[in-house]
């Protein structure tokens, strides 16, 4: 079966019409399994309506969608590639939401067992946390695809507050330095409050110039606040 290309997956779930397959049972907001059907293909999508988002005390209704695909924004922007592609769409079976590309992967394989090679190849999504405040980091959320063991994060509805929330179970490059290379885009942000204007309110882009800002003086993966959690619950 011939794989297909990045640009012809985009094309799909930006133009393609929705056919509802399942639903995700786990989790507090409605999440479904979708087939994709574009000029005679068919891919696999996740779909988060809207209108499914739970309400949360700390995070503005309806708005969780919008995070994912400033998460996907994020990833390409510094060049990382880590989250699968995802846009809003108008027009799902259930409203306005996002739609994201589904990774085959093994669901048994997670951070908490992850071999030592593998978790070393998590510097990037620490660093994409950190700059997306990523409250809800848990060890399930970054997966190797089956095929070809490419890095790749999901679930990033509770991201970009403008309040510090970063929650995770990857700690361990704390105190670290920060690579150079992972470091570079982040000196590159003319261009970000544009990029991201149609899905966070200007102040959580403030917020996130500041965090990158940080970033490039410090130099340093940060360690764990005192006084507050720093760990989401459930962990996996």
């Amino acid at each position: 079966m011939n794989t297909p290309t990045p640009q012809t997956i985009q094309a799909a779930l930006t133009h393609g019409s929705y056919e509802l397959k399942g639903q995700f049972m786990l989790g507090s907001n409605y999440t479904f399994f979708v087939d994709v059907h574009h000029e005679g293909g068919i891919y696999q999508a996740v779909y988060k309506p809207s209108k499914g988002e739970q309400p949360l005390w700390d995070f503005p209704d309806n708005t969780l969608a919008l995070r994912e695909v400033a998460a996907y924004h994020l990833s390409e922007v510094l060049g990382f590639h880590i989250v699968p592609f995802t846009i809003y769409r108008e027009d799902g079976p259930y409203g306005p939401g996002s739609l994201q590309q589904y990774i085959d992967y093994d669901v048994d394989y997670h951070y908490f067992n992850f071999t030592v090679e593998d978790k070393e190849k998590l510097r990037p999504v620490v660093l994409f946390d950190l700059l997306a405040n990523n409250a809800d980091r848990k060890g399930s959320h970054v997966f190797f695809e089956d095929e070809t063991h490419k890095l790749f994060a999901i679930d990033h509805g509770i991201c970009f507050h403008e309040d510090d929330k970063l929650r995770t179970v990857i700690w361990d490059f704390a105190g670290h330095q920060i690579p150079d290379e992972l470091l570079a885009p982040l000196s590159q942000t003319d261009n970000w409050s544009a990029l991201f204007e149609d899905y966070l309110s200007p102040n959580e882009i403030s917020a996130l110039l500041t965090r990158a800002e940080i970033l490039c003086t410090t130099k340093l993966f940060p360690r764990p606040l005192q006084g507050r959690r720093a760990f989401p619950y459930p962990p996996v």
